[in-house]
């Protein structure tokens, strides 16, 4: 229903021509992260109803929800954030190529800086940090982006990564916020969060400015490029939590 009603306003807002008068189609489709199931659902029906790809954002995500796991028993954090990400990219890899120069954009947050990938406990199903498990999803995107950089290199595909910084939506519903906060926690996040708009900007400079055409493996904040960190650089480890995501979401037996 929600997506429904931003369909309208969208549509409302800039008019809607029909696609052969050059005009674009906006369409809603159902995506659950969270099942895999859903995802290849979703991308079954892409695959069958566009004839190219031209843009991939892969922006949704959880942040700092206690203790569950999806559909296919993953840590919630990590199976929404990184594993939905990583299998629905991969199924639409084939139709990006053929699309080229096309471009994939993860979404990450700085928050990676306080994460690890821990392979003895991917699942957190010996520990769990509501915290750390989300810093360690963001983490996971930024060596998913990395390494999928390395496989498209020569292909058209490129694939960037980017913090939004601290942005004003629902993200956060999971953090408890003590009542005698709130006003304050509410007066804060008006003077120094950005809009949902202002949030999405480097989103939208890195899936449509010609200034990036052709620019891949790279991190950006504010619509400029950044540094990472070690961690984020480390080549060995994007090539192993690759391959342990393969097997996870049933790309390999």
């Amino acid at each position: 229903a929600r997506a429904e009603r931003a369909a309208r306003e969208i549509r409302a807002e800039v008019g809607e021509q029909p696609p052969g008068e050059g005009g674009g189609e906006l369409l809603v489709r159902e995506l659950d992260l969270a099942s895999l199931r859903s995802v290849r659902a979703f991308c079954h029906r892409v695959l069958q109803e566009e004839p190219r790809l031209d843009v991939l954002i892969n922006n949704a995500g959880i942040f700092q929800c206690p203790y569950m796991k999806t559909e296919d028993g993953f840590e919630m954090q990590f199976g929404v954030n990184h594993l939905g990400h990583f299998l629905l990219t991969n199924l639409l890899l084939g139709l990006l190529k053929n699309s080229a120069p096309s471009r994939i954009v993860v979404v990450s947050s700085k928050l990676y800086k306080y994460g690890e990938i821990n392979f003895e406990d991917l699942n957190s199903e010996i520990s769990y940090n509501k915290s750390f498990c989300y810093s360690r999803s963001k983490l996971a995107n930024l060596l998913f982006a990395r390494e999928l950089a390395r496989r498209l290199e020569g292909t058209g595909v490129t694939v960037n990564s980017l913090h939004p910084g601290i942005v004003r939506t629902n993200l956060g519903r999971h953090v408890n916020i003590p009542l005698l906060a709130k006003p304050l926690f509410n007066l804060v996040s008006w003077a120094f969060f950005k809009t949902p708009l202002e949030g999405a900007q480097t989103s939208i400079y890195l899936a449509s400015s010609p200034d990036v055409e052709g620019v891949s493996g790279k991190y950006f904040g504010d619509c400029k490029e950044e540094e990472l960190l070690p961690k984020a650089l480390d080549d060995l480890v994007a090539r192993k939590l690759w391959d342990i995501s393969e097997v996870m979401v049933g790309l390999l037996k």
